[in-house]
């Protein structure tokens, strides 16, 4: 049961991770605004909604459940099982561990560059004094953002909500349906004037929302540890 739980908490984690985080008042690291517009479409949430059901979706039956964590695990052991015979010697675990190594730098250059591309507001190729001060401004408030969530505990905790309104019918899986009706319900929430994109002002409003909402369950817990 913790296995199933913690895969389902990485499942809607992923569904933050698509469609439900322009909301989060900031583009951040992956970007849905695919055109430049500067606002978010349903559709451009729903692509990047596409492509993180299809990472999860380990295994390819068409809905995330302990299943794919199972299978994740072994292909991480059949890839480093570099001679295919069923067992990791101390070589293949280093092996494994070195291109870890190069997988996490090569997606820290690229959130490099995609920070960069943002900061670079007027496409000129470089930073200018005001873009270098707005993106700094940008990550402070990222770095707000997330210590206001308080680590992974309170992550599993949202996951775990979004779990029970995303399995609508309550099987501990998550079905494609079900994970694009989430997306769509939390764009709607999002998209308050109902014109079918998301704007910097209403991913702004969305995220003092949600700074607002717990600011009052902190409250409400202070009498409690007292």
């Amino acid at each position: 049961m913790r296995k199933l739980t913690l895969t389902l908490s990485a499942a809607t984690l992923a569904l933050a991770g698509a469609g439900v985080a322009v909301a989060a008042g900031h583009m951040g690291k992956h970007n849905p605004d695919t055109n430049g517009d500067g606002v978010v479409s349903l559709e451009e949430a729903q692509a990047r909604g596409d492509k993180q059901f299809a990472r999860m979706d380990a295994n390819g039956d068409g809905v995330i459940s302990a299943d794919d964590r199972a299978a994740r695990k072994a292909e991480r052991f059949a890839q480093a099982d570099a001679n295919g015979d069923g067992e990791l010697t101390q070589a293949e675990m280093e092996a494994a561990r070195e291109a870890r190594r190069a997988e996490r730098q090569e997606r820290r250059a690229e959130h490099r560059a995609e920070r960069f591309a943002n900061a670079d507001t007027d496409g000129s190729g470089g930073l200018s004094e005001a873009e270098i001060a707005a993106a700094q401004e940008a990550r402070k408030a990222e770095r707000g953002e997330r210590r206001g969530k308080r680590g992974m505990r309170g992550k599993r905790g949202r996951a775990m909500a979004m779990l029970k309104r995303a399995d609508t019918n309550g099987d501990k899986t998550v079905t494609k349906e079900e994970f694009d009706a989430a997306i769509q319900a939390r764009f709607a929430k999002v998209d308050t004037d109902g014109s079918g994109t998301i704007s910097e002002a209403e991913r702004e409003a969305a995220k003092e929302a949600r700074k607002a909402a717990r600011k009052d369950r902190r409250g409400k817990r202070g009498p409690q540890g007292g």
